[in-house]
């Protein structure tokens, strides 16, 4: 990514019906938010690991273990029991003592857009600061991802990351990433982010800006929403992102529309399929989701505007529902963004009470996007959960069922292996809590106090027991 981001990007960021601000004019400039706390220094390779005195939450039950003792070897949970472990002789091992706290998997956010949350708009859009200023403010808030205890997260669209092959070796701080790639939108459709004056490429030979960017394919007809398919495949996409439906703060596509023909959205599928992998797609009412569905798309992002029927088919289809708690547009968006935005968060209700009444597969995500000063609050949206579930239901929907939907990635998964659960044989992403977030779920709240220890990939990358010892 070397060219400046134009204003046809942010149309696209503020037509995705994310948790965002934005209204058409841009926000202000604001400078770039600070580093990770550990200064993107490089934790000690993953080695061996003893948590001693823990009380487990695996990510499914609805009680703790009793007290336990949990050996990480390398990148992976090599034993859990209720009995003392002598790790082999020869090998240095970080004893790290619980004292009864609880020891859970890592969270993980099934949306995010993890370079376009980084920056303002009017930084995207100013000339003057330099993509690889962007890129590097997107590595910082991926490791402050990390440091709130997501240790798993999935783009739903935009540039990749470049720094993300740095993140998984280990040399900088940062959740795994599930990528989507460029956002495939129809011609008049969801992630159209053309301007008025960008005229049609089919027509008149131009391709847009935020195409140049890899933001977003406008794709139109079977064979060219197979063609930006296959290409987001080929950059690295572990799922396909599709916009079927309208969009709540869209300049170009109102609410209700349906997007993509039947054929259109099986091309995309077919190709994810060829690859092993799936389709979701951003849509909220009964007729596109059904045509989503009929087409094979294995997931639904948002659904708030979804009826009782549809909600049943899901859950008959086994689709899955990733689904937000999104927040009302704020007083300085256009009357029309403010009402579609309203539609929307009114049917949050619904959509969780049904989803969890029919039994859909049910994913979580924050979709924070445009706002770095909302970043912190990613933490605090699980809390918003409580609403509609108990603390162990919210748990196990963060950890445990967000990893099932990555997984859907198959030979895709860009991290094979068992993912939001503590088990014999998972990968080591932990967490340690001061308290019991099964009993108190405002603990997840607040990370920075109460996650003494965050570990991912079997490397620790926060040690507050050990700080304090020091000290």
């Amino acid at each position: 990514m070397r060219t400046p981001i134009p204003f046809a990007l942010a149309l696209l960021l503020l037509g995705s019906g994310c948790s965002t601000s934005s209204a058409t004019k841009p926000a202000t400039s604001t400078a770039a938010p600070s580093p990770p706390p550990l200064s993107q220094a490089t934790p000690p390779a993953a080695g061996v690991t003893l948590f001693e005195n823990v009380r487990v939450f695996d990510g499914q039950a609805a009680q703790l273990s009793p007290p336990s003792n949990v050996l990480v070897v390398g990148r992976t949970i090599q034993s859990i029991t209720t009995t003392p472990i002598t790790p082999h002789a020869g090998q240095p091992v970080t004893r790290i003592e619980g004292a009864g706290r609880v020891l859970m998997p890592g969270l993980i956010d099934n949306h995010v857009h993890v370079l376009m949350s980084a920056s303002s708009q009017a930084d995207l859009l100013d000339p003057k600061v330099e993509p690889k200023l962007l890129q590097e403010r997107a590595t910082a808030e991926a490791g402050r991802m990390l440091m709130r205890g997501f240790t798993s997260v999935r783009d739903l669209g935009g540039p990749m990351l470049v720094d993300r092959p740095a993140i998984d070796r280990g040399s900088l701080p940062g959740p795994r990433i599930y990528p989507s790639g460029a956002m495939i939108s129809q011609t008049s459709g969801h992630g159209d982010s053309r301007l008025p004056h960008e005229r049609s490429r089919r027509f008149f030979g131009e391709v847009s800006r935020g195409e140049k960017l890899g933001a977003n394919f406008i794709a139109d007809g079977r064979d060219e929403v197979l063609t930006a398919t296959r290409e987001d495949l080929r950059a690295g996409a572990s799922q396909i992102k599709v916009m079927a439906g309208g969009g709540a703060a869209s300049a170009y596509d109102p609410l209700d529309v349906t997007q993509y023909t039947l054929d259109e959205m099986k091309a995309a599928v077919e190709a994810a399929s060829d690859w092993g992998t799936y389709v979701t797609v951003h849509a909220y009412t009964p007729k596109a989701v059904r045509r989503a569905v009929e087409s094979g798309v294995k997931c639904v992002e948002h659904g708030q505007l979804l009826d009782q029927a549809t909600m049943q088919l899901l859950a008959q289809k086994g689709v899955w529902l990733s689904l937000q708690a999104l927040d009302e547009a704020p007083p300085t968006a256009p009357e029309n963004v403010r009402q579609k935005k309203h539609t929307v968060v009114s049917g949050t209700d619904n959509a969780f009470r049904w989803a969890k009444q029919y039994g859909v597969k049910l994913a979580w995500g924050t979709d924070f996007l445009f706002m770095p000063a909302q970043n912190v609050k990613q933490n605090s949206d699980i809390l918003k959960l409580k609403q509609w579930m108990t603390p162990p239901e919210i748990l196990k929907l963060v950890t445990h069922d967000n990893a099932k939907l990555l997984a859907l990635s198959g030979p895709r998964n860009p991290y094979p292996g068992a993912l939001g659960v503590v088990k014999s044989g998972a990968l080591a992403d932990l967490l340690l809590v001061d308290g019991n977030p099964l009993e108190n779920l405002d603990l997840i709240g607040d990370p920075q106090k109460r996650f003494l220890v965050i570990m991912k990939d079997g490397r620790i990358y926060k040690n507050s027991l050990a700080a304090a010892a020091a000290g």
